[in-house]
């Protein structure tokens, strides 16, 4: 668990919100496919067996989702933000803090992340590299 929870005047990367559609929720459900198996899918294979009525970009969308909101910290809100401006949890990891949010507030045409959120953002990555050569 990641000591950043929510710096003064930064996004709150930790909150969750629902990131698909009732009507995508009712597919998976119906197949049995949990959302968080989700990390381990083929966008093309997960988008076949909904019969075509999810797209592959949509399920690859997903994906990304589920795997960026595994990194500890992060919540499900700022996960889909991230993946809708096309970034991967790789990204989230090895990008610069700053490059990241500037490209979510490119995105949505807005400043959405501050600079508070930019070092908070900073914060987990110095985490998540403690974490990976310990």
């Amino acid at each position: 668990m990641s000591n950043i929870q929510s710096l003064p005047g930064a996004f709150p990367l930790h909150e969750d919100r629902d990131f698909i559609t009732e009507s995508e929720w009712v597919i998976f459900k119906l197949l049995c496919r949990p959302i968080d198996s989700f990390a381990d899918a083929d966008a093309a294979e997960l988008s076949k067996a909904s019969g075509g009525q999810v797209s592959r970009e949509r399920c690859d969308e997903l994906i990304r989702i589920v795997r960026i909101k595994a990194l500890p910290g992060l919540g499900s809100w700022i996960s889909r933000l991230f993946a809708e401006a096309g970034m991967s949890e790789t990204d989230i990891r090895q990008l610069p803090a700053e490059e990241i949010t500037a490209r979510i507030n490119n995105k949505s045409g807005y400043p959405l992340c501050n600079e508070a959120t930019t070092r908070a953002l900073a914060a987990l990555q110095l985490q998540w590299r403690g974490a990976e050569s310990a």
